[in-house]
C-alpha cells in the first residue's frame, strides 16, 4: 500500500485535569486498509476515536483526514468521514429507505443514485421499504453502515461495531468491511475486543495500552509460524529432554503442559533440534507448532491484561 495516508495521527496527547490519557500516539492508516486498534480496559482506545471523529479536544499533537487537520479545518476533515459509534441511531418507526433519506439531508449534493449504490453494497435493497423496528441486530448494522457511506467517505470508522451481534450478524459486518477496503478503497479503523474477528477482518492492528502505542503490526506477520513461535515436543523422558533442551540453547524457557514440553523455536531451528534430542537418547513421539492466534500475541505483548 504506497497510497498517501487517509489518516494521520501525530504525537498525539490528550489530558484530563493532570492525568495523561494518550500519550504521544503516532500511526497512519492507508486507503483499502483495515486498521484495528486494540487496547485493555482503558488503555485509550475511546479517547482516540472520538479525538479523530471531533467530539473531544486534542491537548497536543495533530490529526489529518485527508491532508485536513481536524484542529484547524474541522469540517474538511470530518466530511471525508463515515462513522459507527457501537450501535447506529436510527429511527425505528420509519422504513430503511425514509431513514436513509432524513440522513441525506445532513450532506448537501447526495443524489438518489447513491442512496441505491449504497443499498446494494450493503445487501439490503429486499428489505429497504420494511420498517426498522422489524429488522434484526444485523440488519440495523447494515444500515447504519449504508448511512455511514452515503457521504462516500474515504475515512469508515467502527467503535465496537459487533455490540450485540450473533456469529452471522459479525461474519456479515466483516465481509462488508473488507469488501469496502478493497472494492471501494476506503480506509476503515476498527475497534474491537473481539480478538478472533479482528485477526480474520484486519490487515494491521495497533495496540494501545496506558495511552501509548506499544506495536503496530501486520496480522499476518504477528502470528506467522514461520518466525518464533511454540514448539511442542512429546518425547520421553521428559526429565531428561528438558536438561537436554536447556544445554543446546541456554535462551528455552521449557514448560511442560499436558505431558508435552513447550519452548519458543522458529521452523528451520526444528530439524536441528529433533537431530540433538534423538543423538542424546530422548524418543520422539511428535512434534507440532502450536499456532499462535492474535490474542496470544496480544496477551504475551500487553502482560495479560485484558482487552475491552
Amino acid at each position: 500500500m504506497l497510497d498517501k495516508p487517509i489518516v494521520q495521527i501525530k504525537n498525539l496527547k490528550k489530558k484530563i485535569g493532570s492525568k495523561l490519557i494518550i500519550d504521544d500516539l503516532s500511526f497512519d492508516v492507508r486507503p483499502g486498509e483495515v486498521f484495528g486498534f486494540l487496547g485493555p480496559n482503558g488503555a485509550g482506545k475511546t479517547t482516540t476515536i472520538r479525538m479523530l471523529l471531533g467530539l473531544i479536544s486534542i491537548t497536543e499533537g495533530e490529526i489529518f483526514i485527508n491532508g485536513f487537520s481536524i484542529k484547524k479545518d474541522f469540517e474538511k476533515a470530518i466530511a471525508n468521514v463515515g462513522g459507527i459509534v457501537e450501535n447506529p441511531d436510527l429511527y425505528k418507526h420509519l422504513t430503511g429507505y425514509q431513514n436513509l433519506i432524513h440522513y441525506c439531508r445532513m450532506y448537501s449534493g447526495i443524489k438518489k443514485e447513491r442512496i441505491n449504490e449504497v443499498i446494494k453494497i450493503v445487501g439490503l435493497d429486499k428489505r429497504l421499504n420494511d420498517k426498522v423496528k422489524t429488522y434484526s441486530l444485523g440488519m440495523r448494522q447494515r444500515l447504519g453502515l449504508a448511512q455511514a457511506l452515503l457521504n462516500s467517505p474515504s475515512l469508515l470508522v467502527l467503535d465496537e461495531p459487533t455490540n450485540g451481534l450473533d456469529p452471522a450478524g459479525i461474519h456479515e459486518l466483516r465481509a462488508h468491511l473488507r469488501n469496502l477496503a478493497e472494492k471501494e478503497n476506503i480506509a476503515v479503523i476498527v475497534s474491537s475486543h473481539l480478538l478472533a474477528e479482528m485477526e480474520l477482518m484486519c490487515d494491521r492492528v495497533g495496540i494501545i495500552q496506558n495511552g501509548k502505542l506499544v506495536r503496530i503490526e501486520n496480522v499476518r506477520e504477528l502470528v506467522d509460524e514461520k518466525k518464533n513461535s511454540v514448539v511442542a515436543l512429546t518425547v520421553e523422558p521428559i526429565e531428561k529432554a528438558i536438561n537436554c533442551l536447556k544445554e543446546f540453547n541456554n535462551e528455552y524457557d521449557p514448560i511442560v503442559k499436558d505431558k508435552e514440553i513447550e519452548i519458543i523455536e522458529n521452523l528451520e531451528g526444528v530439524p536441528a533440534l529433533v537431530s540433538k534430542l534423538v543423538a542424546e537418547g530422548i524418543n520422539i513421539y511428535g512434534v507440532r507448532m502450536v499456532s499462535q492466534s492474535l490474542e496470544d500475541k496480544f496477551l504475551e505483548m500487553t502482560g495479560g491484561n485484558e482487552i475491552a
